[in-house]
Formats: C-alpha cells, sequence, structure tokens
C-alpha cells in the first residue's frame, strides 16, 4: 500500500551585482544505488542561459556541470521528485558466511577494491580513547552495527549547526555534540578503523506522520517533513552498501534518499564552485507532499472522505431524530496482544499474565481520545459454562452533557504501579468519606474472612500437604487457599458502610444503619471476590420476601431530565445522623423492613486502595456518590480503583467496557 510524495527543493543564491559564476557542480540528484523508487525528477536552473552537462564522478554519483555564459545577480536551482514511499526492510540481506560475525577480513580482491573506503587518518587522543571502548569480541555483524550506530546516536547530542564544513571525529567527541553530517564522519571514521569500509553519504530525509501513534516506541514525526541530511554507509560483503543514520540511530529505510556518497565529505556538498567576491542572500526551502495514498488499515479514508460520511451520517441522525426512532448499538470486536496472538488468555482463558494489564492500557487510551471526565471502573462481566465466577471486565462511562464525571485522572490509581496502602488506609478513607457522604461513621462495620469454614477446609486436606503449597487440581482453589493461608485469618479484609438513598427532587438523602449478626462480627462469604460481593447479605436480620426491597434498572429509552449539577451538600443536612435506622432488633420472628440491605465497601488489595459501589436506584445517585468518594481521594491524596455493579444505561450516560 504505497504513498507517493513529491519533494520541491529550491537553493537561492541572490548577490547584491552581476557577477561571473565558474562552472557550478550540483549533487542533487538521486543516487543510482537508491533504494526508493523514484518516479520522476526534474531540474530547473536560472539563468535560464546556460549549458548543462550530466556525469558521473567515479564513485558513480550523478554529477550536473553548470556553465554560464553571463554575468547574473542570481543562481537557483530547483528540484522536483516524486518518491514511491513503499516500507523498506533495511535487514532484508545475506551475508557471505565469512561475514556473518565480526570482526571479519575482507577478500582480497575486494579489499583492494574497496581501498579508499578503508583509509584510516591520524587522530588525536580522545579518538583513540572512545574507539579503545568498542569491543573487538566475536559476535553478530549486524548486532555489532546496529549497537554501535545507537551508541553514538544516545552519546552524541544532536544539533542544527549553520557553520560551514564538517568538524573533525575529535571535535565531535569532545563537544558531545554535532549535526548529522558530523556524527555521520565520526561513525565513517570508527568503522573504518574496526577494519570496515565507510563512506559518508549525502542524503534527503523524508519523515512522513504517522497515522497512529507509536505504542512502544517513538511516534516519530509530528507532521510530514523532508531536508538534506548526511548518514553513514558501510559494505557488507553479500549485502552491498548498508546504511546507518547515527543522528536517529536506526538503518537507513525508505525515507533515506541518497544523493551522493563518497570517501571524504568535502566531495559530498550539494552545490560547489567559485564566483567573483560579493554579498549574497541565501534562502533554502523544502516542501513534501502527499499526492497519493492508498487505503490501509490504519488510515482507510482521506480527511475529504471522512467529512463526507459523517455528513451523511448527521444527516441520517436528524431523520431519526425526526421521527422519533430510537436505537441502540450493540459489538464485541476481539482484541488480542500483538505479542502473543496465540496465548491462552487471548483465546479461551479468562486469566493470564498480559491481559488485564493491557486491557487497562488500551481503555485509557480510548477513555483520552474520545471522553472528557470520564469514569474508570472495573466489575463483573459475562459468565461462561463450566467456570467458577465471572469473568472481569473494565467499564468507562461519561456523560453525554460533557460535564465530568471523574476530575482528576491522578486519583485513579494504575494497577501496574505498586502502592504502599494498608488496611489503616481503607479505615482512614472510609471514615472521612462518611462525613463527606453525612452519615454516622459508627455505623461502619469490619469485615473478616469466615475462620471456621477455612479451619474446616484446612483439615479437609491431606496430612502431607501444606495449604501453601497445596497441590489440589483445581488451579483456582490451589491459589485461592494458599492467598487465604498466606495471610492472618484475623486480619480485617476491609470495611463496609450500610448505605441507601431517599431521593428527594434536589438532593440524595443518603441513609445508613447498624448491621447486627448473631456472631459480634461480619464474616464474608467464601473466596477471594472483592468484598463487595462477599457480603453476608443472608445474615441480616430476616425479611419477608415481599418486603425486600428492589433494585429496577430504568428503562434506557425512557425520557430522563438533564442530570442536575452535583453539589455538596452534605453540611446542609440537618438531620440527625443517630435517628438514621439504629433501632435494635427484637430478636422475634418479625420482619425487619428497615434494614439497610446494601453497603459501599472500601478494601486494602496489593497496596492499593478499592472502592466498592453498591446497587443504587438512580444514576444520579450513582454520580453523587462518586463525587463524594473523588472529594475523599483527593483530600487524602489516595488514588482509588472504583468496583462497580453493572450500571443503568441511559440517554445521558455512555458506557464503554
Amino acid at each position: 500500500m504505497p504513498i507517493h510524495v513529491a519533494v520541491n527543493h529550491i537553493t537561492t543564491y541572490k548577490y547584491d551585482r552581476l557577477v561571473n559564476l565558474d562552472p557550478q557542480i550540483i549533487r542533487l540528484r538521486p543516487a543510482p544505488h537508491s533504494r526508493t523508487p523514484v518516479l520522476s525528477y526534474s531540474l530547473k536552473i536560472t539563468p535560464r542561459n546556460h549549458f548543462i552537462n550530466w556525469q558521473q564522478d567515479p564513485q558513480g554519483n550523478y554529477l550536473a556541470r553548470v556553465v554560464f555564459p553571463e554575468k547574473t545577480d542570481i543562481f537557483r536551482v530547483e528540484v522536483d521528485l516524486t518518491a514511491d514511499m513503499t516500507i523498506i526492510n533495511p535487514f532484508d540481506f545475506f551475508l557471505e558466511e565469512y561475514a556473518k560475525d565480526y570482526p571479519f577480513k575482507y577478500e582480497l580482491w575486494l579489499e583492494k577494491e574497496l581501498k579508499p573506503f578503508l583509509e584510516k587518518t591520524r587522530h588525536q587522543e580522545v579518538f583513540k580513547s572512545y574507539l579503545g571502548t568498542i569491543e573487538n569480541k566475536k559476535q553478530v555483524t549486524i548486532d555489532f552495527l546496529v549497537n554501535l550506530n545507537q551508541r553514538l546516536h544516545s552519546e552524541i547530542k544532536y544539533l542544527i549547526r549553520l557553520e560551514h564544513g564538517v568538524q573533525t571525529p575529535e571535535e565531535t567527541l569532545e563537544k558531545r555534540s554535532g549535526s548529522c553530517r558530523d556524527s555521520a564522519w565520526l561513525l565513517v571514521n570508527l568503522l573504518r578503523h574496526k577494519g570496515l569500509a565507510a563512506r559518508f553519504v549525502s542524503g534527503y530525509l523524508i519523515q512522513l506522520k504517522a497515522d497512529v501513534k507509536s505504542l512502544d516506541g517513538p511516534s516519530g514525526a509530528e507532521k510530514d517533513f523532508t531536508d538534506l541530511h548526511a548518514w553513514a554507509e558501510t559494505y557488507l560483503p553479500g549485502a552491498g552498501w548498508i546504511g546507518l543514520d547515527p543522528t536517529s540511530g536506526l538503518m537507513a529505510g525508505e525515507g533515506h534518499i541518497p544523493l551522493v556518497a563518497t570517501p571524504e565529505p568535502a566531495s559530498a556538498s550539494p552545490i560547489t564552485g567559485l564566483l567573483e567576491e560579493c554579498k549574497v542572500d541565501f534562502d533554502h526551502r523544502m516542501i513534501v507532499t502527499r499526492i497519493h495514498e492508498d487505503p490501509r488499515v490504519t488510515k482507510p479514508f482521506t480527511d475529504e472522505q471522512w467529512n463526507s460520511i459523517n455528513s451523511i451520517g448527521m444527516q441520517v441522525d436528524r431523520g431519526l431524530e425526526e421521527e422519533n426512532v430510537r436505537l441502540t448499538m450493540g459489538g464485541e470486536p476481539t482484541f488480542v496482544s500483538i505479542d502473543d496472538t496465540e496465548g491462552e488468555e487471548w483465546n479461551t482463558g479468562a486469566l493470564g499474565k498480559n491481559k488485564r494489564c493491557l486491557s487497562e492500557i488500551l481503555l485509557k487510551r480510548l477513555k483520552n481520545r474520545w471522553t472528557h471526565g470520564a469514569l474508570i471502573y472495573s466489575g463483573q462481566g459475562k459468565w461462561y459454562p463450566g467456570e467458577q465466577l465471572p469473568r472481569w471486565v473494565l467499564g468507562c462511562c461519561w456523560r453525554k452533557d460533557g460535564k465530568p464525571i471523574w476530575k482528576d485522572e491522578r486519583l485513579i490509581a494504575d494497577e501496574t504501579k505498586e502502592y504502599s496502602f494498608s488496611i489503616r488506609h481503607a479505615e482512614q478513607f472510609i471514615k472521612t468519606l462518611t462525613a463527606h457522604i453525612g452519615v454516622d461513621p459508627s455505623c461502619i462495620i469490619p469485615g473478616y474472612e469466615d475462620v471456621w469454614y477455612y479451619l474446616w477446609k484446612e483439615k479437609r486436606l491431606p496430612k502431607n500437604v501444606d495449604p501453601l503449597k497445596s497441590k489440589l487440581k483445581d488451579v483456582l482453589e490451589r491459589n485461592r487457599l494458599a492467598n487465604i493461608f498466606d495471610k492472618e485469618l484475623g486480619e480485617i479484609v476491609g470495611f463496609a458502610l450500610p448505605l441507601t438513598s431517599k431521593e428527594s427532587e434536589i438532593v440524595t438523602d443518603w441513609i445508613s444503619g447498624r448491621w447486627q449478626f448473631r456472631d459480634k462480627y461480619m464474616y464474608l462469604m467464601p473466596g477471594d471476590s472483592p468484598m463487595g460481593l462477599r457480603m453476608p447479605l443472608e445474615s441480616l436480620p430476616w425479611i419477608r420476601p415481599e418486603d425486600i426491597p428492589q433494585v429496577y434498572e430504568r428503562d434506557p429509552l425512557a425520557h430522563v431530565d438533564d442530570l442536575i449539577d452535583i453539589k455538596n451538600h452534605s453540611s446542609e443536612r440537618a438531620q440527625d445522623l443517630k435517628s438514621q435506622y439504629h433501632k435494635e432488633t427484637t430478636g422475634k420472628e418479625e420482619s425487619e423492613e428497615e434494614v439497610v440491605r446494601t453497603a459501599l465497601c472500601v478494601q486494602a488489595r496489593d497496596g492499593i486502595i478499592y472502592i466498592f459501589i453498591p446497587p443504587l436506584a438512580t444514576i444520579e445517585n450513582y454520580l453523587d456518590l462518586i463525587d463524594k468518594v473523588e472529594k475523599t481521594a483527593e483530600e487524602l491524596s489516595i488514588p482509588v480503583i472504583i468496583e462497580a455493579t453493572p450500571l443503568h444505561t441511559i440517554h445521558a450516560l455512555i458506557l464503554l467496557k
């Protein structure tokens, strides 16, 4: 899928008077060994009254020798060329057997022909010292060249140097900086002293803006760009001349179009020639333009085509809206890791070492591109037959009106980073949160693992099996037991705050209450799922089935008024916190209708604070509670991860899972 580009290069010399020009040598035609296909080329010279002779120098480079019979006050050279930017693999070659490992020695006949490119010059101590740091140990030849090229890229700072000429290798090493021609000449000298034939190359560098940003490295130019550039080439038996660009640390590819390749930089200058003494105004301009692009995966349509598609889409939307037609769209594109397409976790497995991490990275990239003030949360998704638990799901939701749900993304923890938050921080968080919500902190209740269940489980293990190193066939059960017994069974798992809401027209009134159990403590359901999914709700005071409060999902097509702005109104409440559902249970078999049966949970796992959001009646309740969680996280400087039950889908929110 090629991209064709047009390069326009104009060099102008304006003189303060009419002058005689000696013959001028122009080296601005792509060299015969250019791997990038040049589809067309033209050279225009001003003044028009001139004689031009095309020649080739001893190295085979194209030269235009131009003679001017009359005086002139302007000398202008304009190059136009088009090139096919089909991607070139710079490693697409084979080496002779004797040259596969470095160091190697050229065959005698080849060494004789390469003599100008093997010529060594005397150097000062700084060059010799640097040369001594380059090891001569046996290694793959390509590895040696790539490592040396990248080393110069990292150690020599790139500068745009307008001074005439090329620095000596010593100057470049002492300054640890230089232009592209300085780094290229340094590399040429290093290669020659290491026994490899090398030459200096001057040419065009074309860099095109990538369709999409790179996932694991530099994305390249921010816009299409071209300029004169310099790099080095070394001769490898079996492969020929191979380009090395120490300015970028890369091998020469389709963007490197050589114009001249010579043993010395002086004979590679784009334009050389004498003229009478005078004052000169110099101007240099280069432009690259895309003139043809085939559709491709990363850019299937041009900008004009996208605008046309969007225009038609807007027209369809207006028609659907006028006819009051409601549509929903579903789709499940499958994403896999580019590095492990055959891995079990990317095909059938629920879990794996990279799946969760890469999924989080993808979701955050989508969030940054498509949303504003979105909330990222985790929860449970599909439950496949034969699997013990539902699969995890990562979600992102945001408001259609553009107002933020979560304002500071720094307060959303990153599971790939190491934090050191403990159960102490979880307790501090939930107590601070009660102040923002406006409920009594005495309603907070710690949760523990069911000691008796796990002691019973341990007793059922074979005598010669350590629960920390169990050999149970079920991998999940084996890991679960190891994690449980690796901790003290009496440790607090997390904290729960019984919480529900009572709607009003303006604000959400939050209601809490004390949970009482037959035992003094709250023991969680056995398992290793988040605490919020293991609440012992069956142990709460009995209630008639018909009295159990239900949370129904709102009709996604029902009309909902615009969501009101979230305000912190907890300080405005005048109710007595201690009067909120604190009555003692009777102990009789009477239906306890007033017991709060949902709870917010705060849990510290692997150094990260997790907040479980319980089922809520309306999305307004949800947004209000999320706002208070963020205020608490900001006050305590504790980033958190939100764990939530499935969110209601309404027209005011957009969900991405």
